[in-house]
């Protein structure tokens, strides 16, 4: 019970900004029909209790069975069995991400169905699991995270010269939205299981890190070669307009519930089957460990149906007619310092944020705290909605404008960070680009492509979720630079790389 009042309580300081924020504007700048906001509230609602029994399912069910497939792996000690493992557990986790298909979906429904949702999240699914095979093997061989991710970047900055625009930025969204609230506890638990198993324990932390900044790049470079073979080529997009009057407020939910509910099980059944199998040939766990990693899977269903639910039927539509309507005033300023503020505060309720903090303090002994890594997390974030709408309203500016730059000066700072930084920023990136991103802001950025003349919503209404995916690059770098700073001038080396 202790627990859940715990996790209840972290989940209400995450979620209640936003929701104020929301009612502020509806009873100031832009006023929204009632049946809107009583949905948005009672999506709220969901949201804080399903976020809420999603972490304790986390902890009890979905981290061990990372950590125990990560440990079996490493024992194995065969590349095949490596390799093998990483490309299967990759693929069904990605499979299993609510993110990855609240994106698919979006893309679908804007493209009218010319990128349909499952050919969507098949294809970035194959990408993840490739990648995640290749992030054990560097963990297995010790080959250095910067030398590795500085290879990708290449190779994908060479992919995006051949990539259409409306694709560049669905790719690099979809790197943000599969490093979500399931993929991101699993895949972490993964790389702490295996690294654990080295005898070099300053090594084994460097390394608990950076294994969900290489599978997001998977996502990144299934896409494009996706799009290069396909060639699907120019291509515009537009949001469905919700009529608020003709939807009851109970309606949405309702339809959600077995559709959402439906897409869950087939997600965490493979992780289930997954770990059943390994249960009976290598982890030979007690029945009280068995029951309490089933009971977490349970609860991880329980709290990801709601969360989802309140999400869908609650938050999507609020957060384009909020969009819509602040960028439809005479004075643009607003529709800027909202975007500022709504990322602030939106990464404070991702779910996979809250499991990476509290990680970075693990590994550290407490040296990195999680209060220092979110505030940084949440000014990149600012940072990053802040600049994605401003290049909705100066329509010279492209998305490639930011990313090129970004991720050259994030890639030359490996060069002279602590490499547990790296490996810390890097993650971050991926883990701030979660469900409330992918949701909320997502669809308020849409809102505003939709309202500004000249914008159009498939190149300009997505891009958001790459840029708040690379902000935190450069912002935990800085942070991991401040740190080395500290430590020399106090005499003190940590052991941070």
């Amino acid at each position: 019970m202790n627990i859940l009042v715990s996790k209840l309580k972290e989940v209400l300081y995450a979620v209640l900004p936003i929701t104020i924020i929301v009612l502020l504007l509806n009873f100031t700048l832009t006023p929204l029909d009632s049946s809107f906001i009583i949905r948005f509230v009672i999506g709220a609602v969901l949201i804080i209790i399903g976020l809420a029994i999603f972490l304790i399912g986390v902890d009890l069910g979905i981290t061990p069975i990372g950590q125990s497939m990560g440990s079996t792996i490493a024992k194995s000690n065969k590349l095949w069995m490596v390799i093998i493992a990483g490309l299967l557990l990759g693929f069904f986790i990605s499979i299993a991400e609510p993110d990855l298909h609240i994106l698919a979906g979006q893309v679908d429904s804007v493209t009218s169905g010319l990128i349909s949702k499952s050919s969507l999240v098949i294809v970035v699914s194959i990408g993840i699991g490739v990648l995640i095979a290749t992030g054990l093997v560097r963990i297995v061989y010790n080959i250095p995270l910067y030398k590795l991710l500085i290879v990708l970047y290449l190779i994908i900055f060479v992919l995006a010269l051949f990539t259409s625009p409306e694709f560049l930025a669905i790719s690099f969204d979809a790197s943000g939205a599969t490093t979500g609230a399931l993929t991101v506890p699993f895949i972490l638990a993964l790389a702490l299981g295996v690294s654990m198993l080295k005898k070099d324990s300053k090594a084994s932390e460097k390394d608990s890190f950076g294994l969900v900044a290489i599978a997001s790049t998977g996502a990144i470079i299934a896409v494009m070669i996706m799009n290069i073979i396909s060639k699907t080529d120019k291509m515009t997009g537009s949001l469905e307009q919700v009529d608020a009057s003709s939807i009851s407020v109970i309606g949405p939910f309702l339809q959600k519930i077995p559709i959402i509910s439906q897409e869950i099980v087939v997600a965490l059944l493979p992780i289930f089957l997954i770990f059943l199998v390994f249960q009976k040939i290598s982890f030979k766990m007690s029945k009280k460990a068995v029951r309490k990693i089933l009971m977490g899977l349970l609860f991880t269903f329980i709290g990801l149906v709601l969360f989802l639910v309140g999400v869908n039927a609650g938050f999507m539509d609020v957060g384009s007619a909020v969009g819509f309507s602040i960028a439809s005033l005479d004075n643009k300023a607003y529709v800027i310092i909202v975007a500022f503020v709504l990322g602030l505060v939106t990464i404070l309720a991702e779910p996979a944020v809250h499991v990476l903090t509290h990680q970075i303090e693990d590994v550290t002994s407490g040296y990195v705290k999680r209060n220092v890594v979110m505030g940084t997390l949440a000014i990149g974030v600012g940072i990053a909605v802040l600049i994605s709408v401003l290049r909705i309203l100066i329509p010279e500016l492209q998305l490639w404008h930011y990313l090129l730059p970004g991720y050259a000066i994030a890639l030359t700072m490996t060069f002279f960070v602590p490499k547990l930084f790296v490996g810390i920023a890097f993650d971050s990136g991926g883990v701030a680009s979660g469900p409330m991103t992918a949701t909320f802001i997502l669809a308020f950025v849409q809102g505003v492509a939709e309202a500004v003349d000249g914008a159009n919503v498939l190149i300009d209404g997505f891009g958001m979720i790459a840029m708040v995916a690379m902000t935190p690059l450069i912002a935990l770098q800085v942070l991991g630079l401040v740190f080395k700073i500290k430590s020399k001038k106090e005499g003190v080396e940590p052991n941070v790389g």
